[in-house]
Order: C-alpha cells, then sequence, then structure tokens
C-alpha cells in the first residue's frame, strides 16, 4: 500500500538538529513570498475564463475568512479583527456576500462545491442568524451538494459556541470540524491568553459527534511558553483519550517582530531547543502508540481517516488549508486575505476591512496581488506535492508528464539529494526518490531542495522547520 512508509517515523536527533533551519510550509509552491503586486483582478479573470473552458462541471472548492476573534491568543499569526463588538461582524459579512455574487458570476453554478471551509479568525464568533444567512447567499450563488457527500468543515473555537450552534452548523451542511485547543495546562494557557477547559472541548467534541460529523481535528501546539515534556505528556493523555479523527500538532513560530501579539509572551518562558525537541519525540511516540499514522506536516490521522484513506489511494494532495482529500481543483477563497488557485494561477485578496470595504463599494474584486504559473513553477510544484502527500516522487510518471529527464532537469538539486541519501534521508534510485522514515520529519528540508526561488527575495521570513 502506498501509505505503509507513513507508518514509520525515525526521530534522530543528530540529523534533526544538524537539518533543523527555516524554510516554508509549503501549501502552495512558489509560496505567497513571490506573489506579485501587479497581478491584477483582470490577470484573475482570465485565468476563471480559460479554467471555465477546460474544466466544464469540474468540482470547486470554496474558502470564506471570517477574521473575527472575541480575546486574542498571543501565540496567534492569523489575520484577524480582535473585538467584544459582534455587530463588526455584520457589515463585513454585507460585503463578503457582495463577493461571493462577483466571484459566483464568473464561475457559474454548473460546477459542484465537493469542498467547502471556513476559515479564521474564529468563524463560530457570527451569530446563528448571520451562519444561516452566509450558506443561503452561498447557496444562492454556487451549486452546493444537498447529498451530505461534500467535505463541508469549519473551525471552531469551542468558548465561541452558543447554544444550539452545533445543530446549526450541520443543517447547513457542515460535516466537518477543527477544534482549537493547543494545550490543557492553566499556566500555559494563561500565558497564551487561551482559557479553555477540558469540559467546554468535551462538551462541544460530543456535540458534534451526537450531530453526525464525520471527522473531527483537534489543533495543538508544541513550543508555547511553561511548556514542558511532563506537562505536555497529560495534554496528550487527555487528547488521546478524547479519540480524535485526526490532530494537527504545530510547531510554534516566536516571530514578535512579524506578528504583534507574540511581543506579549515572555521569551524567557519558552521551553528551550532541547526540550522543544523532546516534546516532539514524546508527540511522535503517544500519537503512533495510540494508532495514529504520520501523514506528513505536523498531521496525524487514523487509519480509517478521509486523510489516511486519500494517502493510501494516492489521492492526497496538499493547499492554503493544509493537506486535503481534494485533487487539484479551483479553490475560490472569499474575505480579506483569503488565497485562492485557479488554473495555474494564485490570488490574494487586500489585508485589511477598510480596503475590502472600499473596493467591493466600488464594484471590484478585492484582489491585491497574485502570481502566474510558468511551466517550471508547475513542474517543481508537482515534485513537492508528491513529497509532501506521499514521502515518494516516481520520475517516469514525472518525466512523461514533463517531457524531461529528472536527472538532466535538476543537476544541481541531484547533488543535495545525493548528500541528502548519504545522512539517510532519502533513497534515490533510477526511476524513484523515496523519503525514509529518519526523511519524513524534514520533509520541508528535501522539498526545499527543489524551491528554485528559496533565498532570492528579500522578504523571505520562515519558521524552523521542526
Amino acid at each position: 500500500m502506498k501509505n505503509e512508509a507513513t507508518k514509520h517515523v525515525v526521530f534522530d536527533v543528530d540529523l534533526i538538529r544538524r537539518y533543523d533551519k527555516s524554510g516554508p510550509r509549503y501549501t502552495s509552491y512558489p509560496t505567497a513570498v513571490q506573489f506579485l503586486d501587479d497581478f491584477s483582478a483582470a490577470d484573475y479573470k482570465e485565468a476563471i475564463k480559460n479554467s471555465q473552458r477546460d474544466n466544464t462541471g469540474a468540482p470547486l472548492s470554496l474558502y470564506f475568512h471570517l477574521p473575527f476573534c472575541n480575546t486574542v491568543c498571543f501565540y496567534c499569526a492569523c489575520n484577524k479583527v480582535v473585538t467584544k463588538h459582534r455587530e463588526r461582524a455584520a457589515p463585513y459579512l454585507k460585503n463578503l456576500y457582495q463577493e461571493i455574487a462577483m466571484q459566483a458570476a464568473l464561475f457559474g453554478k454548473q460546477r459542484p462545491v465537493t469542498q467547502l471551509h471556513w476559515g479564521g479568525g474564529t468563524p463560530s464568533f457570527i451569530s446563528n442568524t448571520e451562519m444561516k444567512q452566509l450558506m443561503a447567499e452561498t447557496g444562492k450563488h454556487f451549486h452546493l451538494l444537498d447529498d451530505d457527500s461534500g467535505e463541508y468543515s469549519i473551525e471552531i473555537d469551542p468558548r465561541e459556541v452558543a447554544t444550539g450552534t452545533i445543530s446549526v452548523l450541520r443543517s447547513l451542511g457542515f460535516n466537518r470540524a477543527s477544534l482549537g485547543v493547543q494545550d490543557f495546562d492553566a499556566k500555559v494557557q494563561k500565558a497564551v491568553n487561551r482559557i479553555q477547559s477540558e469540559d467546554i472541548t468535551t462538551t462541544v467534541l460530543k456535540d458534534l459527534r451526537g450531530h453526525g460529523f464525520r471527522s473531527i481535528n483537534l489543533d495543538l501546539i508544541y513550543g508555547l511558553p511553561l511548556q514542558s515534556v511532563r506537562s505536555f505528556g497529560e495534554t496528550l493523555k487527555k487528547i488521546i483519550d478524547m479519540d480524535p479523527d485526526r490532530l494537527s500538532v504545530f510547531n510554534y513560530a516566536h516571530l514578535p517582530t512579524l506578528f504583534k501579539p507574540q511581543r506579549r509572551i515572555n521569551e524567557a518562558d519558552l521551553p528551550s531547543a532541547e526540550e522543544k525537541l523532546e516534546i516532539l519525540q514524546l508527540i511522535i511516540e503517544q500519537l503512533t502508540a495510540a494508532g495514529y499514522l504520520y501523514i506528513g506536516m505536523d498531521h496525524f490521522a487514523k487509519p480509517n481517516d478521509e486523510l489516511a484513506l486519500a494517502q493510501a489511494q494516492g489521492g492526497l494532495y496538499r493547499n492554503f488549508q493544509g493537506y486535503s482529500t481534494q485533487a487539484d481543483c479551483d479553490l475560490v477563497a472569499m474575505g480579506i486575505t483569503a488565497i485562492g488557485k485557479v488554473g495555474d494561477c494564485y490570488v490574494q485578496n487586500v489585508r485589511t476591512i477598510e480596503e475590502y470595504d472600499q473596493m467591493i463599494g466600488a464594484g471590484n474584486l478585492p484582489v491585491t496581488r497574485g502570481l502566474l504559473l510558468n511551466q517550471d513553477d508547475k513542474l517543481r510544484r508537482h515534485v513537492i506535492t508528491e513529497l509532501m502527500c506521499h514521502f515518494r516522487l516516481d520520475f517516469s510518471q514525472l518525466e512523461k508528464a514533463q517531457d524531461i529527464n529528472f536527472y538532466e532537469y535538476f543537476p544541481g538539486e541531484v547533488e543535495t539529494l545525493i548528500d541528502m541519501e548519504k545522512d539517510g534521508l532519502i533513497s534515490l534510485a533510477d526511476d524513484e526518490l523515496i523519503v525514509r522514515p529518519a526523511g519524513r520529519l524534514l520533509i520541508r528540508n528535501i522539498c526545499m531542495t527543489f524551491d528554485r526561488y528559496l533565498g532570492h527575495s528579500k522578504n523571505q521570513r520562515f519558521s524552523k522547520v521542526i
């Protein structure tokens, strides 16, 4: 089976220390750092026109950015609006409805929406009534599925779930959810300004299951202030008892010069690099012992979860929301900062609510930048996607599709790969590249080998790979 490799991860401390440098997470290639300001709404419309011609009836994926949060979590690096005034969502949603109409007019209703995601911020910040209206506006303009076969997901802050919210979400077609947890230790929660009891989390989790949500993810973060191997081990035990379908366990990247809320974190309270590695080792040991498969890039899933099944069947994909079971389909992204992908282009909306209001008010798509991929970009994207999702690259398949010879096209990259092979990260043969168990935690490093933009931009600021 294609996912046999993912059942084994080797934690080699010496290798990790040697390779632990900063690099992209590759939710796209090229990464957003390469997006160009002169990419216009006209460029985006042309990409849609070409996609409509070439992909008649092909499925769509929709993403909606709902940026509001009731309180700020000090570790957060998301684009958000922190406010206690829930009425502030109303004018934003009104503009979002206008963008839905403008985007849908370019796509039509022939293409079924097989994947839909509300992200944030905190999507559960808006009221049940506003949730109903947002989905109604979406269904008015796009072809939503009514048979529960789509993957419709939402990010939920358990502290923000009102009475009846889960029932409303299920009635709107949502069948997957991701709950933010991060850590259950009281001292850690206080240090990052996210107080969230186990009871609240458990109550929402049970409510989701009771309403038939089919896949539930819990988010954790390691490397937060005051965390220790012992304390995070206690959190892991509680999480495993909750039995989620999948887990995202992210490495906290402390970048206070880029993200203002992180300036409120006391750097002296952050765990040392040594302890952080020990926490990561514990995470891998505990979750794999509990039966979870390492999917890659901080993600774990039960063997029968759709992520694991997609990986086993060779159908796993990676996009701006992380790992996905949907193939390489067009992603229509709406709301501030939202990043979409249509055909051979990436497109991003304006960052602030003020800009969004101005552009929507003028009847314009709120596009601020993007990128049209060239042939080399697409080739390298394929390589990086295959490695990220399946820990393997079939040269013959690549060469046939791209009309190249792998070793001739990537001579410099092959030199680096040979060194990685000597270190035990990969196996390199005439017809394939296979990521070995010791290389799976360092998959970002392996993919960075194929990134021709790395090191060529002044604005490149990435987190450490571990």
